[in-house]
């Protein structure tokens, strides 16, 4: 008697399926799906524009929904999908889908946008324009001396620098509306770059509702503030075509003050969130007082040097001088012919 190998396989006993029973399984498998994704078929076929694909994807969803809605069927799917998920219940409105569609509304958010990243910050190729012609430095008294240093410093780039400080001005203070006024300074002179430095005189109130004020320093003052800054900060970068060079505020050595400061400095960041591939947003208080501690001098070149007035609030020539060193590095690294 043969031996057998033990590592041949016996033949399978049972019935044979011939090809025709496998076209036959793939038939039905396919009209089932057909009919549990009929009226997704059928929603999506409705959704696009007149022609003959519309027309082929709702011959082909009508009927397999047909089908679905006298079985049951789509609701028999959605709960098993349902099923999957850790919540209990999915359905109304607040879907992510929904907000995409239809944009913001009540109750909703309104859309993050592509400007609201700098490309450097995702790892992307920095986008530089091309030719700095004209730099607007503006503010309270904390833009001088620093738009001199900056005007000293680009003459030989060929920059044309634009030095409009209004002394005594503030965001919270009634004496000038920032508002218009960076409306006309960007319709007057169309700057490529605006370096903006304030906050000497901020702390004023608000009027909130009903006339009610709103004093500062919590976040219903912050909040406002801000909202003023985002709107000058949208006109400063003329929708994208400019950037934007907007300095946080060092540290004043009056404690009152500092909790101005502080405040102003946090609506600062707040209101430039939309705008960070154009808004830069220069930390002058990690630099000058870091930890948010007052210092009169600091170290430069090994040296301990003084870099603010006797004031506690203002920049010395010094100081400026540094503070212009980091605008000018920020502006290198924004524009090609730097």
């Amino acid at each position: 008697m043969p031996r057998k190998d033990t590592y041949i396989l016996d033949r399978p006993t049972g019935r044979t399926l011939r090809a025709r029973d496998g076209m036959i399984v793939v038939f039905v498998a396919a009209l089932l799906l057909l009919v549990v994704a009929g009226q997704s078929i059928r929603n999506q076929g409705e959704k696009m524009e007149a022609g003959w694909q519309r027309s082929a994807v709702l011959a082909v969803g009508k009927p397999a929904a047909w089908v679905a809605d006298r079985f049951g069927v789509h609701d028999d799917v959605s709960h098993l999908r349902a099923s999957l998920s850790p919540d209990d219940e999915l359905g109304g409105p607040g879907g992510f889908d929904d907000a995409t569609a239809s944009g913001p509304a009540a109750g909703t958010v309104a859309p993050v946008t592509a400007d609201a990243f700098d490309p450097a910050a995702l790892g992307d190729k920095p986008v530089q324009l091309d030719k700095l012609e004209t730099l607007l430095v503006t503010g309270d008294s904390l833009s001088q001396p620093l738009d001199a240093e900056l005007a000293r410093r680009l003459a030989a780039n060929g920059v044309r620098t634009v030095r409009e400080p209004r002394l005594g001005t503030g965001i919270s203070k009634s004496l000038v509306d920032w508002g218009r006024l960076s409306t006309q300074q960007v319709k007057k002179g169309s700057p490529d770059a605006v370096v903006f430095f304030l906050g000497a005189n901020e702390g004023f109130p608000f009027s909130g509702a009903g006339g009610k004020p709103v004093n500062c320093c919590g976040p219903a003052w912050a909040a406002q503030y801000a909202t003023r800054a985002r709107q000058m900060m949208n006109t400063f970068r003329q929708e994208g075509a400019a950037r934007v060079y907007w300095l946080l505020l060092p540290m004043p050595r009056s404690v009152p003050r500092q909790q101005i400061a502080r405040a102003v400095n946090a609506a600062i960041l707040a209101a430039s969130q939309p705008f960070r591939a154009q808004v830069r947003v220069l930390d002058m208080s990690a630099l000058f007082t870091p930890g948010g501690k007052y210092r009169a001098s600091m170290s430069v070149n090994g040296r301990a040097t003084i870099v603010r007035e006797p004031d506690g609030i203002h920049l010395n020539e010094t100081g400026a001088a540094i503070a212009a060193g980091v605008v000018v590095a920020r502006l290198r690294a924004d524009f090609a012919s730097l």
